[in-house]
């Protein structure tokens, strides 16, 4: 399990893009959103590395918090 702090994250269309640009890492990726504190969780095959590239290449700022 990998958590991120997702800054400029606000509403639900910022979570489906998040979402979308996780799962494009992988596809059967489960991804927990609280868009309140702009933070994700994100269960699959995936690096935390990748994510926040992942995530900045979609254009969300991104960075890992403690598990």
């Amino acid at each position: 399990m990998l958590r991120f702090h997702v800054s400029n994250m606000s509403c639900g269309g910022c979570a489906k893009g998040v979402t979308r640009a996780v799962q494009g890492l992988d596809g059967d990726a489960k991804i927990d959103i609280d868009l309140p504190s702009r933070e994700i969780t994100v269960r699959g095959a995936v690096d935390a590395p990748g994510v926040v590239a992942a995530l900045k290449r979609a254009g969300y700022e991104a960075r890992t918090l403690g598990a």
